[in-house]
């Protein structure tokens, strides 16, 4: 029996650990961990970890940064989660300010890449993988409507992608702030919101996954999907006529980290996991899902991954990006919400 659990409530994750914790399982140190993954890297990163650590069991708790950052304000005075593992370093940064992260250098630190490696001494946080946002790019439908390849991202202000383009809601995305914080810290504000003012006449829909732009353009429901290159690689290898760029003028990204939530009642094995998540052995199991891994000499990632996507990456501020964030998502949603996907309950 399979026994990860994805619970979306805080309500079932204490009632699930309870449980766990009556059963003759109780031996082993039972390690909640709270996540953004996917559950489709979830389940090979806990069968290699428990495979390697028999005498610990994870329980998963998966859900959007924004929300995990909410549980855990509301949980300080009585911590449920252990770690953070494969949350956006934005996220870690913000909670490590609001006092929720516990610094821990794990093992092997200091043979990550630099970006990788939080400044501060101890770290805050350790990272696992690097995802970038791209541009996934319908080629079939894009040469019946005559449409070109974007060069930059100035490019996609340009009305003859008019009802074209797919991308994540700033408000409800990570992904989707990325690209707007990005834009700003690259062009300026008066020019990036001008900028986005035409590209809001060429967006079509604002999601509310980062993920759904590119399958929409995967099936040429729109021309082109603003989105990550962790869900186009899938979409192409299966077949999707979709061509995966990243504008010559480079592109945002997030950092999916790991961390020790300050109050963890099994900090002992909470470290272990960090520990892992830093090893080379993590990595190489990472870089079958990722093309930009921790360790310099392992990025080669999935079929059709973005080719030494770190050198990619726009140098900006994460702290910038965290200190202006409510500004910047109240003015846009006073902008553009009127085509945002309804928001789920």
């Amino acid at each position: 029996m399979n026994k990860l659990s994805y619970l979306l409530s805080t309500a079932v994750a204490v009632g699930l650990v309870a449980g766990v914790a009556a059963t003759p399982a109780a031996a082993k140190t039972q390690l909640t961990v709270y996540s953004t993954l996917q559950k489709e890297v979830l389940t090979p990163y806990e069968q290699a970890f428990e495979a390697a650590h028999p005498d610990i069991d994870i329980t998963w708790v998966r859900d959007a940064g924004g929300v995990i950052h909410a549980r855990l304000l509301a949980e300080r005075d009585n911590v449920r989660a252990d770690v953070l593992f494969g949350v956006p370093v934005t996220n870690i940064v913000s909670l490590a300010r609001d006092g929720l992260i516990e610094p821990y250098a794990p093992k092997d630190y200091m043979k990550l890449q630099p970006m990788f490696r939080d400044k501060n001494n101890p770290p805050y946080w350790t990272g696992l993988e690097m995802y970038l946002n791209i541009v996934c790019f319908n080629t079939v439908e894009a040469e019946k409507r005559g449409l070109p390849k974007p060069k930059t991202w100035a490019d996609l202000a340009n009305p003859i992608y008019k009802g074209q383009i797919a991308m994540p809601n700033p408000t409800m995305s990570n992904t989707g702030y990325g690209y707007v914080h990005s834009w700003i810290q690259k062009m300026g504000e008066d020019k990036a919101w001008a900028f986005l003012d035409k590209l809001h006449d060429n967006v079509s829909v604002y999601t509310n996954s980062s993920s759904t732009p590119c399958k929409y353009a995967a099936t040429g429901e729109y021309a082109i999907g603003l989105s990550t290159d962790l869900t186009g690689p899938f979409l192409k290898t299966k077949g999707a006529p979709i061509d995966l760029l990243v504008p010559s003028d480079e592109t945002a990204w997030d950092i999916e980290s790991t961390a020790m939530v300050k109050g963890s009642k099994n900090p002992e094995a909470a470290k272990i996991l960090i520990d892992w998540g830093a090893s080379r052995e993590a990595h190489q199991l990472f870089n079958k899902y990722y093309g930009a891994v921790g360790m310099d000499d392992l990025n080669n990632g999935p079929p059709n991954s973005i080719p030494n996507g770190g050198s990619k990456a726009q140098d900006y501020s994460v702290e910038w990006s965290i200190d202006n964030r409510t500004r910047i998502l109240t003015e846009w949603a006073k902008r553009y919400d009127s085509k945002s996907e309804p928001k789920s309950n």
